[in-house]
């Protein structure tokens, strides 16, 4: 099958630096993804720009810093963006479909898949994606956060080999080097640390939501699931197209696993309900022996949650080791933990099997 590629472009990106879009600069994007799709690579765009779209459409008219303000140059804006990527596409004969999703899109299994199902028929249709958050319609507890996060869940949902999130840096610096002249250019990170996020810096631009703290979040998401990401500058010459054929550009992130079977990539886009701690000996049986976690290495319960609903798992240091589906909702557990399998229906007066997040469904980091 031909190498799917997420490419995530930032509202500095599209912007190229000014208030408004810059058509000719996003024409040199759709020149680059169109002379990949014509190789055979399979295509996917997040888009940011709808609020940036919009303002430049009522001409930066000053509205009120609400919610539904920027919820309403984000509907103004969307189709004037969607429009712009449809002329420049069509320059070169290419379709393409708008999706926008919000995380209730994402943490619903069932919607997940339905997702999934409709990426694939665009892509198997040789019609480029187009996606980004629905902001006109998303609430705070349903917002996915911003196209950083939502390109990595998107990368997760296409099986895709690489994600590519391109902003207006050169990649990740040991420093910030807006402040800092010395700063150096990290070409490579082998694995997502608590130094590689200290080393992430805030948002450089008015316009957009993201700044790299994000993406690091979203290349450890996207490596997690076994998807190589690449931060690059978005104004570099045929950058995409370079990324795409292995060039040394930006920061690359390894990826750290092969790619989860569905049901467990599904994982990574639910927000977990609640988290479970466990003891030592848990701890080693789910990394090391790689067993399901049993109620007795249970020693803490907290959130409320129901019963098919995402947990983390926790061990003794305070490290989340895992991600897992629960067969039983969170008043059962409190009342199972440290107990044996063989005391479940005793205890309850029913049970859902001696275990409490199956080894199939669940993903362990270690």
């Amino acid at each position: 099958m031909s190498k799917t590629i997420v490419i995530k472009l930032g509202t500095s990106t599209l912007t190229h630096g000014s208030k408004n879009l810059s058509r000719p600069h996003m024409l040199e994007i759709v020149k680059q993804v169109s002379d990949l799709h014509q190789q055979g690579f399979r295509i996917i765009l997040v888009s940011s720009g709808a609020v940036a779209a919009g303002r430049e459409y009522l001409n930066h008219r000053e509205l009120p810093k609400t919610l539904a303000n920027k919820q309403l140059l984000a509907a103004v804006g969307q189709s004037q963006l969607i429009q712009v990527w449809e002329n420049l596409f069509s320059i070169y004969g290419i379709k393409i479909g708008q999706m926008l999703l919000t995380r209730a899109d994402i943490e619903n299994k069932e919607h997940f898949l339905n997702a999934r199902d409709t990426l694939n028929a665009l892509l198997t249709q040789q019609i480029i994606p187009i996606i980004n958050e629905n902001d006109a319609v998303a609430t705070a507890e349903f917002r996915i956060g911003d196209n950083d996060n939502l390109s990595a869940l998107v990368a997760i949902l296409a099986q895709a080999e690489q994600l590519i999130l391109l902003t207006d840096q050169e990649g990740l610096f040991d420093s910030d080097p807006r402040k800092n002249p010395n700063a150096k250019r990290i070409a490579t990170v082998e694995k997502i640390t608590p130094e590689i996020r200290q080393m992430a810096g805030g948002s450089g631009t008015t316009l957009g939501t993201g700044g790299m703290s994000t993406k690091i979040i979203a290349a450890d998401i996207a490596t997690r699931s076994g998807v190589e990401t690449v931060i690059a500058s978005g104004e570099k010459h045929n950058v995409i197209a370079n990324v795409a054929q292995g060039a040394e550009i930006g920061t690359r992130f390894i990826a750290q696993s092969d790619k989860l079977e569905g049901k467990k990539q599904w994982l990574f886009g639910a927000p977990p309900a609640g988290s479970l701690y466990i003891d030592e000996g848990a701890s080693a049986a789910l990394i090391s022996e790689h067993k399901s976690l049993l109620p007795a290495g249970i020693k803490q319960i907290e959130g409320k949650f129901a019963r098919g609903e995402v947990v983390k798992v926790i061990d003794g240091k305070g490290n989340v080791i895992a991600l897992g589906i629960s067969r039983y909702n969170s008043e059962a557990l409190s009342l199972i933990k440290g107990k044996k399998s063989s005391e479940i229906e005793a205890t309850l007066g029913y049970e859902f099997g001696s275990v409490v997040l199956h080894r199939n469904e669940m993903v362990v980091y270690r």
